[in-house]
């Protein structure tokens, strides 16, 4: 177990003034393999002293080199990818392989945005004055509030404090308490890569903090991803006080399968996106529709499938799922289960899971009426509901039939079915012949109804600027020749 880690303020590791905290490996609970203390309002307060005095220096800089000093952080987040993925993979339990793949994508995102400090900044407009010029001219919001979760604790991060920094905001980042460590060690990065004393602070605390930190009044904008009801009592504290605000609250992802699909490449997406990660993530599959009749073909290779899936410790190269990330979210998932089947589901596929006090669910496939809690409430673990729908319509509906509305999938070799699904179901993100999961970070990501929020979208550089900035309008009028 590492020595207890603290808040970065200032540039500085700070004591936070609470109990030490443990941080126990999914894997092996008995097993304490991180500690922090815990911050309060006292380290609250210095982080946004700090933030604000280092904001016009910041800003000063510009934006190139602030581009060159993410560019640093990238490569020194490959430089120490093993080091992160053994910590990630202990307190989080994803497998060094999902660990290793996530750190690679969120060093591709800080040289991203470095990259986009070359973008062109600004609009021109014609001004009916033959002597003036109307032009557009960005600046940065100020200091931004970063909440982020535990399932993806570098990755998440990566998409919100690059472009918040890239843009010349400072930052005062309430990490999730499953993963400190690796918010520990990002934040040495970002320190030994050049972000400036005061630019960048971590707190590490309880949920509480966070509510601290959103009601901050100098908090000029805030981006938070977690869950709905979280979600719901941030907006109203951030858009009562006029800050900007930018949210992603998890989903109820549908994947349809319809007749003509290729039943391989239906049955490996579908496993790969209900299942990955331990089924830890917003992009999951939590529901298969099956549109018309038939599929046999399809039913077989997905229960197949889960079935051999090898599950256990995230260190043994030869496991594909790993544990859920605590026992209460292993509680909580095996309660959903147990009340499905009192609900009248079934389950048609089951994967072993080792015989020890590990976190362990197993990858599970469920059927059953469209009427099951599982079928709206979104239950964050290997769980999938395969569901019929008997036309391609009412397979939109049903997949609509949700409060969320993150993203979907459809398979299918019909183009015109692709086109409808595209236009018509209710996610922010829909994949033809592809799994619900996975993004690309140069395009725009989002969601609709309560997967999201009504603003900007994430990594995309045109979103990014467009959160992260205010947008000025100059009228730029030559002063009167002088006789």
């Amino acid at each position: 177990m590492t020595e207890p880690a603290s808040s970065f303020i200032n540039g500085a590791w700070v004591q936070g003034a609470g109990a030490i905290t443990y941080r126990f490996n999914p894997a092996a609970p008995s097993e304490a393999v991180t500690a922090y203390r815990q911050s309060g309002s006292e380290e609250l307060a210095k982080a946004m002293q700090a933030a604000a005095a280092a904001a016009p220096a910041w800003d000063r800089l510009g934006i190139l080199a602030r581009g060159r000093i993410l560019s640093t952080a990238a490569r020194q987040i490959r430089e120490r990818a093993e080091e992160i993925a053994r910590t990630m993979t202990a307190e989080h339990g994803k497998t060094l392989a999902e660990s290793r793949m996530e750190i690679d994508a969120s060093a591709d995102t800080f040289d991203y945005h470095a990259g986009s400090a070359r973008n062109p900044v600004g609009t021109e407009y014609p001004s009916s004055h033959l002597d003036e010029r109307i032009v557009t001219v960005r600046r940065p919001l100020g200091i931004v509030g970063v909440i982020t979760p535990w399932n993806f604790p570098l990755q998440i991060p990566a998409w919100k404090i690059a472009p918040a920094l890239l843009h010349g905001n400072t930052v005062v980042w309430k990490s999730a308490s499953n993963t400190p460590g690796v918010s520990v060690l990002l934040m040495d990065i970002l320190a030994n890569a050049g972000v400036p004393a005061g630019v960048a602070n971590l707190l590490l605390g309880p949920g509480s903090l966070g509510s601290e930190l959103v009601s901050h009044p100098k908090i000029a904008g805030v981006t938070f991803t977690g869950s709905v009801p979280v979600g719901h009592q941030i907006r109203s504290i951030v858009c009562g006080r006029g800050a900007k605000l930018q949210m992603e609250l998890g989903g109820h992802n549908a994947t349809l399968v319809l007749p003509d699909a290729d039943p391989e490449l239906a049955a490996s997406s579908a496993v790969n996106a209900a299942m990955g990660s331990t089924g830890q993530k917003c992009t999951a599959t939590r529901r298969i529709i099956l549109v018309g009749d038939g599929h046999e073909e399809f039913l077989k290779k997905l229960t197949e499938k889960v079935a051999a899936l090898a599950v256990g410790p995230g260190t043994d190269p030869s496991v594909q799922i790993g544990p859920v990330v605590s026992p209460s979210a292993r509680d909580e998932i095996t309660s959903a289960i147990s009340q499905a089947l009192s609900e009248g589901g079934q389950i048609i596929a089951q994967a072993a899971v080792p015989d020890s006090d590990g976190c362990y669910v197993p990858p599970t496939v469920l059927t059953g009426p469209t009427s099951l809690t599982i079928c709206q409430e979104e239950v964050f673990g290997p769980v999938v509901t395969v569901l019929r729908a008997s036309t391609l319509d009412d397979a939109i509906g049903l997949a609509n039939s949700t409060d969320f509305g993150l993203t979907a999938a459809v398979f299918t070799s019909d183009e015109r079915a692709a086109r409808k699904c595209v236009t018509y179901l209710d996610a922010g993100l829909v994949k033809i012949n592809a799994p619900s999961t996975g993004s690309e970070l140069h395009a725009p990501f989002g969601g609709m109804k309560d997967s999201t929020f009504a603003g900007p979208r994430e990594q995309n550089s045109a979103a990014a600027a467009a959160f992260f900035t205010h947008e000025k309008t100059a009228y730029l009028r030559l002063a009167p020749e002088k006789a």
